[in-house]
């Protein structure tokens, strides 16, 4: 229930009309029992009335059920009409601030997640809370209704009939608690199964080049069968709830129709009179027989009404504890700071980081970039150089210390103030399935064409867009895959030059590109860097030749820093070490 009523705090529109569909449930349930009343009615005084069988009297309860139908059939439409829109928009909501919410997760929560589950979280987990929203919330109010109705109407014409059916029932209503425990375990362990699954097929599909490359297909599939048998014994374990359930309602029922046609034989011939009542009439055993089934019915839709509950609130938690994961970047909104137009100087404040659990990955960073400057940061891998441009560009915060970008701490810095002034260009730019024009306009949403033009032209890279197949409308494929590693980074390039930033993050934009792009790749970086500052991750030395400053990096800690030419010539130092390997890596053969 507790999940339920947050889910609904997140799905406002849940409520929206919620009284006028529970009166259509109602009259839908009070509907129900036209028919058993009207057989009665019919057989006691419309057949076998005193005067011999009276047609006008039938034939005005025929008319008086059939209208009763009518209208009960238009309440159960327009009830589940109402619900179903209800359901949809709500948890529209819910999936759209999901979705949302998983994009302001800190990187290191999305990475430590299974994309699998993160992805099952708004779209299968939803659609199981959707399920029962729609086709067995209100329905199983409705049935509540409709047994409770069933049981007055049968008290009214006999209560020990009603007792009978009630004792056959009262195995089944005991044990529904233990049933709800159980299966609620248990659809919860599916969920996160379906979220296992998702990944282990989602992830040899994304990488289907690697697989087949290292011909390991067999190993796969292993994963992915392996991922499917658990996923089924799960399921099945959650359906045996389920079908023992369900059986033990289908053996009540008929228990229930045996007892009602033996004590109603005989209480008919009055074998059970004295304190036991009247005796009881054909047509009143005859809407008994009806009220079973109306009550059957019910209780049988209800257990399975169960396990559809048990399987939505499972989806339902994983949802909400979704929005419930701290989003530790707390973007300050409209009261944010907003960073002036123009280079930017950039300050690291001993700073430190350390992942949650683990040993810090940077140490007491004291740094500062003059506006307009431009830094390279070098060292070895795993150094922490990725750590400074993840902290610069606030992917992530610092465990201690500040991020001053023109002396504003980056904390109280708004987002989108923030995104407008500082770009990050990494290493591989991932690219959307979709033309290249909208891909460049992740820079500035609203470019033209004309513009993307400009802007490719500006960075020398007039004649390759011209070149293109349909130039700006090349359709790139998934993740770019229609376009070589270069030219992706050319695409990354062009939506920096968009953003027209102030402050640049580049994690070596040449480090993994056609040889004869590189070239191209290196003047439009040189335009693109021109008044600006910028920061460069760079995995080849002949970056850090071109700064201005370099920034060696080693165990988390910055322990050297100045110009390239500087530096090299200490001899014995980290850097010194790495420039030598480096050269003799790439010194002619």
């Amino acid at each position: 229930m507790e999940t339920i009523r947050r889910g609904i705090r997140h799905s406002p529109e849940l409520r929206d009309g919620l009284g006028w569909t529970l009166f259509l449930a109602v009259l839908a349930s009070v509907g129900q029992v036209v028919v058993p009343i009207a057989v009665q009615q019919t057989i006691d005084h419309g057949l076998r009335g005193e005067g011999g069988p009276d047609v006008g009297y039938t034939t005005w309860l025929a008319v008086l059920a059939g209208l009763a139908i009518a209208v009960t059939s238009w309440a159960s439409y327009a009830m589940t009409a109402r619900l179903f829109s209800a359901a949809e928009h709500g948890l529209a909501t819910l999936r759209v601030k999901a979705f949302r919410h998983v994009h302001d997760l800190p990187l290191l929560t999305q990475n430590t997640e299974r994309r699998g589950s993160l992805v099952s979280r708004v779209t299968s987990d939803v659609d199981q809370v959707s399920q029962f929203l729609v086709f067995g919330g209100l329905l199983f109010i409705v049935s509540i209704g409709q047994i409770l109705i069933a049981t007055v109407v049968m008290v009214f014409y006999s209560w020990q009939l009603a007792l009978v059916v009630w004792l056959c029932f009262a195995p089944l209503f005991l044990s529904l608690r233990y049933f709800q425990r159980k299966l609620s375990a248990a659809y919860g362990t599916v969920r996160r199964q379906v979220g296992v699954l998702l990944s282990a097929v989602s992830e040899p599909v994304v990488g289907a080049a690697v697989v087949k490359a290292y011909a390991i297909e067999d190993r796969t599939q292993e994963r992915i069968d392996a991922a499917i048998d658990v996923h089924k014994a799960a399921s099945t374990r959650a359906q045996g709830f389920t079908a023992f359930s369900f059986s033990l309602g289908g053996i009540s029922a008929g228990f229930a129709n045996a007892g009602v046609l033996i004590v109603g034989i005989w209480l008919g011939q009055g074998h059970l009179l004295g304190d036991w009542g009247e005796t009881i009439t054909a047509g009143e055993v005859l809407a008994f027989a009806f009220l079973v089934t109306l009550f059957v019915g019910p209780v049988q839709m209800g257990t399975q009404i169960l396990t559809d509950a048990q399987n939505a609130i499972a989806g339902w938690r994983r949802v909400i504890g979704i929005l419930d994961t701290p989003a530790d970047l707390v973007d300050p909104g409209p009261d944010g700071e907003v960073l002036p137009k123009g280079a930017i100087d950039v300050r690291f404040d001993d700073v430190s980081f350390a992942y949650p659990g683990g040993v810090e990955v940077l140490s007491d960073i004291e740094l500062v970039v003059p506006a307009g400057q431009r830094v390279a940061v070098v060292g070895e891998t795993g150094s922490g150089k990725s750590t400074i441009a993840k902290l610069l560009t606030r992917l992530m915060d610092p465990s201690r210390g500040r991020v001053l970008l023109d002396g504003i701490d980056l904390r109280e810095v708004a987002e989108t103030a923030l995104r407008r002034s500082v770009v990050l260009v990494p290493q591989e730019g991932f690219l959307f399935d979709d033309t290249l024009a909208a891909n460049v306009r992740y820079g500035r949403l609203g470019a033209t064409v004309e513009e993307i033009r400009e802007a490719a032209d500006a960075l020398g890279l007039g004649d390759w867009l011209a070149g293109l197949p349909d130039g700006t409308g090349t359709q790139v494929g998934q993740r770019g895959e229609s376009l070589s590693a270069g030219e992706r980074q050319l695409v990354a390039l062009l939506r920096a030059q968009l953003a027209d930033p102030d402050l640049l993050v580049l994690d070596e934009a040449t480090s993994a590109v056609d040889p004869q792009l590189e070239t191209s790749i290196g003047r439009a970086l040189e335009r693109l860097m021109s008044g600006r500052t910028s920061v460069t991750i760079a995995h080849r030395l002949s970056t850090a030749e071109a700064a201005d400053v370099v920034v060696v990096v080693d165990r988390g800690r910055i322990v050297q820093h100045g110009p390239h030419a500087e530096l090299v010539r200490q001899a014995g130092s980290a850097y010194a070490r790495l420039h030598t390997s480096w050269v003799a890596q790439h010194a002619p053969r």
